[in-house]
């Protein structure tokens, strides 16, 4: 698939950016702890210009962009610097997220995690890799016996006892629970079988969509908290759920529960 491989290039080619600009760059805020470096911009510049160079009449949903409808049907959604945050404090955990969407169906995804130098891709249907051997998810079969992993909004400030319910819950009853602050790499890692399951809120578009398939791909579930598959539109991902399908149900329980207890 030619989309595939010019995803691995551009993922490539914006890892190399970040690479060569950890450490040395500032931050402004967007939000009270939503930051933009330098690097962002650099990386998403770098990917956008690998994609237009072999698809010039397509959109791009980028996250240091405005949106470009071009009404061809096909969409290219481009987190250029996931894990912003980590990045900006030195903190190794941040990856490039590129997918891309025909008709509304993600049909290609990739994760390039340049610290470790693990580039994760997948196609519809194809299956899931990393580093060119195919991945699949755990086989844990139940919470008690899982690693689990979560993330926190921008509104975590207003929220955190909302949230930090839910991260209590689950550590009361599984064997922990992780916040790592790059949900490219907590999807590609519950799709290696590193972790068995991952939920959070407020994700968006950018955040989710290879990263979502590549899970998919290695035999993984994800859902909104209704359990209902995403569609690609400005909702995508702000309830997320990702497991190795063995949790899926489980998990959804005790989420449900929890998001009721609080209305």
């Amino acid at each position: 698939m030619k989309e595939l491989d010019v995803i691995k290039r551009a993922a490539l080619a914006g890892g190399k950016i970040l690479s060569a600009k950890f450490g040395k760059v500032g931050y402004k805020l967007k939000g009270r702890a939503n930051l933009l470096t330098e690097a962002d911009l650099a990386s998403q510049a770098a990917v956008i210009r690998t994609i237009k160079r072999a698809f010039p009449g397509d959109g791009f949903l980028a996250e240091e962009s405005d949106p470009v409808d071009t009404g061809n049907g096909r969409l290219w959604i481009i987190d250029p610097l996931d894990g912003t945050t980590n990045y900006a404090h030195g903190f190794p955990a941040a990856a490039v997220s590129i997918a891309f969407a025909e008709k509304g169906v993600v049909k290609a995804g990739g994760v390039y995690d340049p610290f470790r130098r693990e580039l994760f891709l997948a196609e519809l249907g194809r299956g899931a890799s990393l580093n060119g051997r195919r991945i699949h998810v755990s086989a844990v079969p139940s919470i008690p016996k899982a690693l689990l992993v979560t993330g926190f909004a921008y509104d975590r400030a207003e929220r955190a006892e909302f949230y930090c319910g839910f991260f209590a819950e689950f550590m009361k009853i599984s064997h922990d629970v992780r916040r790592m602050g790059a949900a490219s790499l907590d999807f590609c890692w519950l799709a290696a079988g590193r972790t068995d399951g991952y939920w959070e809120f407020g994700l968006k578009p950018w955040d989710v969509a290879a990263g979502g398939l590549i899970a998919r791909e290695a035999g993984g579930r994800t859902s909104d908290f209704s359990g209902r598959p995403w569609q690609v539109g400005a909702g995508m991902g702000a309830e997320t759920l990702a497991t190795n399908g063995r949790l899926h149900a489980p998990m959804l329980k005790i989420i449900r529960r929890r998001i009721a207890a609080e209305a």
